[in-house]
């Protein structure tokens, strides 16, 4: 079993998060003990965002902008899906927002799709989604 970062890599279908994650200098985060659990939006998702976004948000000058989004991304702790199945929660994300979790029909996290749950990684879990989660502010 492997950490989140490199269960992400050996996954091939999130190159976008990891490389997002790289330009935002949270790979050492995220090798961490944790726990946490990680809303995963997959090379799909950040395919859906308008032309420009990704290589706009990689640059050095945009970093906080694309750390406060893939921060919206992580929860502190390791939940599972049976842990919300049948329920709704607003769980606080790392970069301190609410998330809304309705698992009453699936798991919908603010809007994202949970499209494969439960992968475990030695430091929590992976959750994939299918839209990647905005901040409000």
């Amino acid at each position: 079993m492997h950490d989140i970062v490199d269960t992400a890599v050996a996954a091939g279908s999130f190159k976008t998060l990891v490389a997002a994650v790289t330009a935002a200098g949270l790979v050492d985060t995220l090798k961490s003990a944790g726990p946490f659990t990680v809303f995963a939006p997959s090379d799909e998702a950040f395919a859906k965002l308008p032309a420009g976004t990704v290589e706009s948000l990689v640059k050095p000058e945009n970093k906080d902008k694309l750390t406060a989004i893939l921060t919206l991304h992580v929860l502190s702790g390791k939940v599972m899906a049976a842990d919300v199945a049948g329920k709704t929660m607003t769980p606080a994300s790392v970069n301190g927002e609410e998330l809304h979790v309705d698992g009453t029909n699936g798991v919908v996290v603010s809007g994202a799709t949970v499209t494969s749950a439960d992968i475990e990684c030695t430091n929590g879990v992976i959750h994939v989604v299918d839209s990647v989660i905005m901040p409000k502010g």
